[in-house]
């Protein structure tokens, strides 16, 4: 610690009136003369007091004459965090470092109203304080002006820069004048924040105040061994253990806290949660609660693990592994903030020792490994704690006199003592049961005594019935009403096996297996005498060998080879005389054979007498027909016109296709229409084009036109109109079909 440095009258006494009488180290360095008004890099780690530091850095631009700030207009400073948390923080910070100043601060974060916020911006304030996406709202809405801007201090930069706020985070540093100082806080120095600081910093000066992964010496590790069903059980007693004025009990996700927090309000423990899913209110709320006494263990997500002061913060358990070294550091760094003593505590499921073991090897910590505390250890622990209460030792007041003095006249001190400790207690909640685990594993269970009093019963199952004690044991308590207290020794020989059971459950066993005397129909049961001592059955012969020492699913051939079905004699398919391998024995020419005889060498399904393949007997000329061709070649589906045209039925003498026969002019004949007009009018009665009734044809034939034959007249009013053909009344429709709806149209309205 560094004894307080010349600063102006405001911050000093402000200082003052919060007891400081030292500086942390981080806080002198900022102050150093060699980097007044530089910008500043600065490593440190976290509980060192960086927000007081970066508060004092900035009273060169904020006070310039060491005296009180001039009246409130447009901000002079800014303070970027990443968390609301964490800005509320700093803004009740610096409301006590500055309030004797007359500063006015106002915050921008996220989740609060921002209607309330720009009002506060437009009636000024000296300092403003935000978070990154609130803070580009209001830029980018004209409420926040940075042209007067003469420090900024951005807290926590590698946590903004894990959390995605790269983009906002350079659009409000692009909106700074270049004329500003600086000031970047982080707890490790990534990559990633060298960059930025070589961006948006000038002439940067390194502050590192630890050696790196040196151990925070205020705060005590504890590595807590546990079962993976008793983790829950050893956060209730480390809370009891310890007795916290306030923990803090981290979980990885937001069910976890929600699941938590209800096991911890069941044991009666004054708790509230901290996650993202709550509101900002709710948030602002159980931190509020956790400062005024009214809860005594926050249950939170790693939401908490940065920022978060709370006063009086002595324990800090780690439910579920932290990911990373840093967020380890972070968590644990809640508590042994600003000189005070801390312990964090990390539960320990036996499978994760490992893991638990590298993570604090990476993070430069020592801990001590432990079991869990026990009922009986948070029992003695609150025994030393209710002798060592104030209360007891406090003198007695005029206005307890009388109480006093009535309660000595009626009961006895033993009396006294049992209600005083019963009252102490009551309102604690019970230590839990929780199996000790060594570092080295699970204690070991003490062997089992033998059954003192106890008869043996015979099996009718043994090791050739493929007899396992996993399966006897449940068949014995199913069928014998029997619990696996009650079973002693299992035994099992060739073709049956023993089992030792309790004298106390001998009625019972009898009673339930009844007449049948099986278990479940299959094994037999019946009273034996017990083995001699000693007698065990003797171990399972071992397999024979294989032969040549492979898996023979089948006989092996003479020559090693691998066979699934004997081979001939001759050990190998027949080669070919030109070395080829036959599957089936070769024509003489060389040839593959076909699967049926060939002739004339080609290939052939059937027998063909010109050598071609031919599914249908050939005509004498070589080309191929399906049925007898004409004499001039061509091939004749229907007889030919003399003129050689292709004609599917009879040609008239014009030869023209004669479908139907044709009028004298030449045109196709006029068919009766009956009542309705020709489709076709050329003009006159010769020049149209008469056209048949739709349904009146003629009936099918070879002699006739080859008409189809005639389909059911229908009403042509009927095929209008379908409610015609229902029996109902037949209405003029409101307009033609195709055309304009029926009706004149509405007339335009008068304007």
């Amino acid at each position: 610690m560094t004894a307080l440095p010349p600063l102006p009258a405001p911050l000093s006494r402000a200082l003052a009136d919060k007891g400081y009488e030292t500086l942390t180290p981080v806080q002198a360095a900022v102050l150093a003369p060699e980097v007044a008004g530089q910008d500043l890099l600065v490593s440190a780690q976290t509980g060192s007091g960086k927000t007081v530091a970066f508060g004092l850095a900035m009273a060169d631009s904020l006070l310039p004459d060491g005296n009180m700030m001039p009246p409130p207009d447009t901000a002079r400073a800014l303070v970027i965090a990443p968390t609301r948390e964490l800005a509320m923080q700093v803004r009740r910070e610096f409301e006590w470092l500055y309030g004797p100043a007359g500063g006015v601060i106002a915050s921008c974060v996220g989740g609060m109203d921002a209607r309330s916020e720009r009002r506060a911006l437009e009636r000024g304030a000296h300092i403003v304080v935000g978070t990154p996406g609130r803070l580009r709202d209001h830029i980018e809405r004209g409420a926040l002006d940075l042209s007067t801007v003469a420090s900024v201090a951005l807290d926590e930069a590698d946590e903004m820069l894990d959390l995605g706020f790269r983009e906002d985070l350079e659009f409000i540093l692009q909106q700074l004048p270049e004329e500003r100082r600086t000031l970047l806080f982080s707890a490790t120095v990534s990559p990633q924040i060298a960059r930025l600081a070589q961006t948006y910093q000038r002439d940067a000066q390194r502050i590192a105040t630890e050696a790196p992964r040196e151990q925070h010496g205020d705060i005590t590790y504890r590595a807590l061994m546990v079962a993976p069903e008793d983790a829950e059980h050893a956060i209730v007693n480390v809370l009891r253990y310890y007795e916290a004025q306030n923990a803090l009990v981290f979980c990885k996700t937001r069910a976890a806290v929600n699941h938590l927090t209800a096991r911890l309000l069941n044991r009666g423990f004054s708790v509230v949660p901290l996650s993202g899913e709550l509101a900002q209110e709710e948030r602002s709320r159980a931190l509020q609660a956790m400062r005024d006494g009214r809860a005594r263990v926050c249950v939170a997500t790693d939401v908490a693990a940065r920022g978060i002061d709370l006063p009086g913060l002595e324990l800090v358990i780690h439910a579920d592994l932290p990911s990373n070294k840093e967020t380890l550091l972070h968590r644990s760094g809640r508590t042994g903030r600003a000189g005070r003593k801390g312990v964090s505590a990390l539960i320990v499921p036996s499978s994760a020792r490992k893991k638990t073991e590298r993570l604090l090897g990476f993070a430069g910590v020592t801990a001590e490994w432990g079991p869990a505390p026990s009922a009986a250890e948070v029992s003695a622990r609150d025994n030393e704690r209710l002798l060592t209460d104030d209360t007891l030792w406090a003198a007695a007041t005029a206005d307890e006199a009388e109480a006093i003095t009535s309660l000595t006249e009626k009961f006895d001190a033993s009396q006294l003592a049992a209600a005083l400790s019963r009252l102490y207690f009551a309102s604690r909640s019970a230590p839990e049961d929780v199996v000790p685990l060594t570092v080295d594993g699970p204690k070991p269970r003490a062997a089992r005594a033998e059954f003192d009093r106890s008869f043996w019963v015979k099996l009718g199952a043994g090791r050739n019935q493929r007899a396992e004690p996993r399966w006897l044991l449940p068949m014995l308590c199913r069928n014998g009403d029997l619990t696996k207290a009650d079973i002693g020794a299992i035994r099992i020989y060739d073709d049956y096996t023993m089992a030792q059971l309790h004298d106390d459950c001998a009625d019972r066993f009898w009673a339930a297996l009844g007449d049948s005397g099986s278990l479940e129909g299959e094994v037999s049961v019946e009273r034996g005498e017990a083995p001699a001592e000693g007698d065990r059955p003797a171990p399972r012969a071992p397999r024979p060998p294989r032969p040549e020492g492979d898996r023979p699913y089948r006989a092996k051939r003479e020559d090693g080879d691998r066979g699934y079905k004997p081979r001939k004699e001759y050990g190998d398919r027949p080669a070919r005389e030109d070395g080829e391998r036959p599957y089936k024995p070769r024509r003489e020419d060389g040839d593959r054979p076909s699967y049926k005889p060939r002739a004339e060498g080609e290939r052939s399904y059937k027998p063909r007498e010109d050598g071609e393949r031919s599914f249908k007997p050939r005509r004498e000329d070589g080309d191929r027909g399906f049925k007898p061709r004409r004499e001039d070649g061509d091939r004749p589906y229907k007889p030919r016109r003399e003129d050689g045209e292709k004609s599917y039925k009879p040609r008239g003498e014009t030869g023209d296709r004669p479908y139907k026969p044709r009028r004298e002019d030449g045109d196709r004949p006029a068919k009766a229409y009956g009542d309705r007009k020709p489709r076709f009018d050329k003009g006159g009665e010769d020049g149209g084009k008469p056209r048949t009734a739709k349904y009146d044809r003629k009936p099918a034939g070879k002699d006739g036109d080859g008409a189809k034959p005639a389909r059911p007249r229908i009403d042509p009013e009927a095929a209008r109109n379908p409610s015609a053909r229902l029996g109902k009344p037949v209405r003029k429709p409101a307009g033609k079909p195709t055309g304009k709806p029926g009706g004149k149209p509405a007339p335009r309205p008068k304007r």
